[in-house]
């Protein structure tokens, strides 16, 4: 990675320099104001783009990748939201190493990635647009150009990588779709050969212990869930940074983990009452949630050391619907030889071995394979426990029909 690795964040120059005007389509915290923090990951030529996005505070970052291309412009996956902060950041880099080139939308499922890209592919009027093969949409299946992306200059990524006009750099590999019902999931995993790169949406991720910078713009909702008690006055220290960061990612990626309970809405109104804050931004001091003690042992678990890991609605609502296919996919992916993982979310870049992201899909085989008799320290499963949700989840969606059954392990 890069040696500089300066976090760029233009300081705000007017209060449209945040402004994100489609906001109601995907109706996500922070709404119509999205701040980016640009950082260099790989020194002149890999470049992270985060903003941020949640519901009820649950913020997690989401993130754009630019890489240089060797002939001259710019590759960019996963546009995030195209605010004018953004479009200045991305320019600056423009201006230095030539225009965007091509635009990826790597997923078909993803909401919160699809809706970004028509908006940023016209700020780039010159840029190939390639997405994902079989996109849909809800609850009409909508011609791409309906959905905002640029007819003229859209088109699907192909099976073989090899007939792209950046094959030269980098390779891809696509797993699914995968049939959920009423939906699909695919993603499209990009190595960039020269840097040794990984890039990746949603299939893999690591949870830092700290805080990501692009939380720290606004530290509001990390202090929020740091409260144990709607009553709480929670100082703006590191250490309610740190705990309130690391309930956000139980709650993002479990929904409700073991050690999350729920307060009976009579006791929660009554709380209320008793807020030393009881303003719109503060939910008119409702507070619903009650964490047990031991809630940070689930975090330890999950963070497992910046362990790498499938989120575990991808493990119990998604992958496990198609595990060979997954598991195939897998194999191809750590055929390439990256050694480090940019994800769509969470923690970037990731130090990873092609071994640890197989065997971050073990949960698939009924006897994981060891990779070249490697054996990662963080390879464990997640606790059992903090699934209970979505299992629930997981067998209602099955009770009524909404989604296919899992498939055994392979």
């Amino acid at each position: 990675m890069a040696d500089d690795e300066r976090i760029v964040n233009t300081q705000q120059i007017h209060p449209k320099d945040f402004s994100w005007k489609l906001w109601p389509v995907v109706p996500l915290y922070p709404y119509g104001r999205r701040q980016t923090i640009r950082k260099e990951v790989v020194k002149d030529t890999i470049w992270n783009f985060d903003q941020i996005q949640g519901i009820f505070y649950v913020v997690v970052p989401i993130r754009m990748t630019v890489v240089k291309l060797e002939t001259g412009g710019l590759l960019v996956y996963a546009p995030v939201a195209p605010t004018p902060e953004c479009i200045r950041l991305v320019n600056e880099l423009v201006a230095k190493h030539g225009n965007v080139k091509y635009i990826i939308l790597p997923t078909i499922s993803g909401i919160e990635h699809k809706v970004f890209v028509g908006p940023f592919a016209r700020y780039f009027p010159t840029a190939q647009v390639f997405v994902a093969p079989h996109q849909w949409s809800f609850p009409l299946n909508l011609p791409l150009s309906w959905l905002g992306l640029p007819p003229k200059r859209t088109q699907v990524l192909p099976e073989d990588s090899s007939k792209t006009p950046f094959a030269d750099e980098f390779d891809y590999a696509m797993l699914g779709p995968i049939e959920l019902g009423p939906g699909r999931f695919a993603e499209v995993a990009f190595f960039h050969k020269r840097s040794h790169t990984l890039l990746v949406t949603d299939c893999v991720l690591s949870i830092p212990e700290d805080p990501p910078a692009i939380a720290l713009l606004d530290p509001y909702p990390l202090l929020f869930h740091a409260k144990d008690h709607a009553t709480d006055i929670v100082a703006d220290i590191q250490a309610n940074r740190r705990k309130g960061w690391g309930r956000i990612s139980l709650f993002a990626l479990y929904f409700q983990p073991n050690a999350l309970n729920i307060r009976q809405w009579n006791q929660v109104l009554q709380d209320a009452l008793k807020a030393p804050e009881r303003s719109r931004k503060a939910y008119f001091g409702l507070y619903p949630f009650k964490w047990e003690e031991n809630w940070q042992r689930s975090f330890d678990a999950l963070r497992g050391n910046g362990r790498l890991f499938v989120a575990p609605i991808l493990q119990t609502l998604i992958l496990n619907r198609a595990p060979k296919e997954t598991i195939d996919w897998a194999d191809k992916v750590a055929s390439w030889d990256f050694e480090w993982i940019i994800p769509c979310h969470f923690d970037s870049p990731i130090k990873a071995e092609p071994y640890q992201f197989r065997q971050a899909f073990s949960f698939l085989e009924k006897q994981p394979a060891v990779s070249a008799g490697l054996f990662s320290s963080s390879s464990y499963p997640l606790p059992e426990e903090d699934f209970k949700l979505l299992k629930e989840i997981d067998a209602g969606l099955n009770k009524f029909g909404i989604v296919p059954a899992a498939k055994e392990k392979v």
